[in-house]
Order: C-alpha cells, then sequence, then structure tokens
C-alpha cells in the first residue's frame, strides 16, 4: 500500500508539501497541488484518515442529528446536506433521536467522541448537552439550546395559506395543528390564525376551528374524520389547511373514505411540500420549505467560523395544486 513518502517522491515533493495539499492549505501553489494529486492518483494512494484525525483532533465529517428519517422532510433535508457537504470534500454523519431527549444527548456525544467538525441538529429537547462542544453546533428547523437558528419562516408561511384560502372565497376553515408544546407547531397555528384573526370583519367573517394533533398521516385521518363526519354539509368547513403535509394527506385519505370530493366539496391544505405532494390525488397545495436554501445556510454556518453565527429566517412559498379550489 503506498505511503505519504511514495508520493511525495513521485511528485518530486516534501511530505510536508502532501501533507499541505491533503489538508487544503491555501498556501500551495497550484502547480505543485496538481503535481501531488496527480502522484497520488497514479499510485492509487488514499490518505490515513484515523491519523489525520489524531493529529487534526477532526474527521472531515459532519455530524447531523435528526428525530426521525422516516419522515419524509427530514429525509430530504438530510439528503440535501449531504450535497452540501460533499462541496466541501466533507461526509456526513447522520443519528436519529427517535424524538427522544435523552436519545438526543446521546447521538450528539457519541459524535462529539468522533471529532466531526460539526453538527447540525434538528432539535427533539431544550439544547442540554454533556459534552464540551470545542466545534460548531447549528440548530435547523428547531431551535437547540442557544445555538444559532436556521429555520423556514413558519409564521410567515401559514399567514400565506391563509391569505391563499381566503382569496379562494373560504369562510368556513379548519386548521390542523402539530404538537403545540414544539416551536415549529406554534408558530405556524399562531401564523394562521393571526392571519385568520386581521383577514376576518363584521361584515365578512370567518369561522375558524383549531385542532391539534401529530405531524403525522394517522393524526390527519384521525382529525380530519372529527371535523368531517357527520357533520351537515352547510355546516361543514370548505377548506382544512394543515401544519404539515403528512397530516394533509391523512386528510385526503379520510375524505375519499367519506365520499367527498377534494377539492370540490373540501380543499385541503400541508406545509412541507415533501415529494409524496405530488403523488396523492388531487396533487396536494402546500407552503413549500426551501430545503436546498436551509442545508446551504446549515452547512455555510459550520464552516465559516469567521463570522459570527445567528439566526437565519429563510421565506417559504405557496405551492398551489389541485387540492384547493374556490368555494
Amino acid at each position: 500500500m503506498p505511503t505519504i513518502k511514495d508520493v511525495a517522491r513521485k511528485a518530486g515533493v516534501s511530505v510536508g508539501t502532501v501533507s499541505r495539499v491533503l489538508a487544503k492549505n491555501d498556501t500551495v501553489k497550484q502547480p505543485l497541488k496538481l503535481r501531488v494529486q496527480a502522484a497520488m492518483d497514479e499510485l492509487d494512494y488514499k490518505p490515513n484518515l484515523a491519523a489525520r484525525a489524531l493529529r487534526t483532533n477532526s474527521i472531515d465529517v459532519v455530524g447531523l442529528v435528526v428525530p426521525d428519517i422516516t419522515n419524509p422532510f427530514f429525509a430530504q433535508l438530510a439528503k440535501n446536506i449531504e450535497m452540501e457537504a460533499a462541496k466541501r470534500s466533507h461526509s456526513v454523519m447522520l443519528a436519529n433521536s427517535h424524538d427522544d431527549a435523552e436519545t438526543e444527548k446521546t447521538q450528539i456525544s457519541a459524535l462529539l467522541d468522533r471529532a466531526v467538525c460539526g453538527v447540525i441538529v434538528v432539535a427533539a429537547s431544550d439544547g442540554s448537552i454533556t459534552h464540551k462542544a470545542d466545534v460548531p453546533i447549528v440548530s435547523l428547523d428547531r431551535r437547540f439550546g442557544s445555538y444559532p437558528l436556521i429555520a423556514t419562516d413558519h409564521f410567515d408561511g401559514s399567514q400565506k395559506m391563509a391569505d391563499h384560502l381566503y382569496g379562494l372565497g373560504h369562510r368556513r376553515i379548519a386548521y390542523i395543528a402539530g404538537p403545540l408544546s414544539m416551536d415549529v407547531a406554534r408558530s405556524r397555528c399562531e401564523g394562521f390564525v393571526s392571519r385568520i384573526g386581521t383577514l376576518s370583519t363584521t361584515s365578512d367573517p370567518i369561522e375558524l376551528s383549531v385542532h391539534e394533533g401529530q405531524f403525522d398521516y394517522d393524526s390527519g385521518e384521525e382529525l380530519g374524520r372529527t371535523i368531517l363526519d357527520k357533520v351537515a354539509s352547510d355546516k361543514r368547513p370548505t377548506a382544512i389547511a394543515a401544519a404539515s403535509d403528512q397530516q394533509a394527506i391523512g386528510v385526503l385519505r379520510c375524505a375519499r373514505d367519506l365520499k367527498l370530493d377534494v377539492p370540490l366539496d373540501i380543499s385541503v391544505t400541508g406545509f412541507d411540500d415533501i415529494t409524496l405532494a405530488t403523488l396523492v390525488v388531487p396533487r396536494l397545495t402546500t407552503i413549500r420549505q426551501p430545503i436546498e436554501a436551509l442545508a446551504a445556510s446549515a452547512i455555510d454556518q459550520i464552516f465559516e467560523t469567521n463570522s459570527p453565527a445567528q439566526d437565519k429566517a429563510i421565506a417559504g412559498e405557496v405551492v398551489k395544486r389541485g387540492s384547493t379550489a374556490a368555494v
């Protein structure tokens, strides 16, 4: 197996120069970089990452902790973070917290023990960790302790969806919230409710009911049935806005079982724009989270340590599809 000395000999440079090339040190001039890279390619040299980790006290890996990788939104987010890390020649080490605070703490500690260069956390807790973190930690989507938060502007996105339904003439609306113990769910709910409150007037009132559930398919189906079943058509909401696409897809399933036409009998909206939103029938009107921008911003926070870490809210957008229509 070729060594770093073999590469140096082949390229006609010092071992130190090869080390600086491997470390992506900008002091090495481009012609030397190309010579060293050509020598490594010719010898099929693979750097000893374990030895490098001992020297630098870190590896070219970003840690990522998510609540549940089976959630389509988090799966898409993880994919984009991996792509952004790859642009910087880094890999991603993924861990699931299963939405459990103790598991989250254990997973973060395990990542820090492995000397990752930074950790991105989609939080399941308030942010306490047992290890001293000598690397950047970034909150993504959900606030994790005092660490900087990169997130969609959930409040604004829900207000935009309220405007969309109002513009279609809906005046009897049900809102299915996520668990209101979570900041994300509260922000989405507060945005929708506050905007409806602003739009509703004495001469043109809006009836709004709020129902709290989980961010999943079963909760959407169950609450959809509660809202729609055994209700006279003149009392039934004309639109259901859900706090997640999974909930909204559960509502679509419920509406089908109750033989209600979407969107003629009931309009349905979601939030996230997961891949499945374009595969259900009818295709789901939703708020698109800017996943690519979220991932890029989170990775930037990990690597751009010269700039002060700060929160960043990125606007979502209404994606109009077949699940909504005018009353």
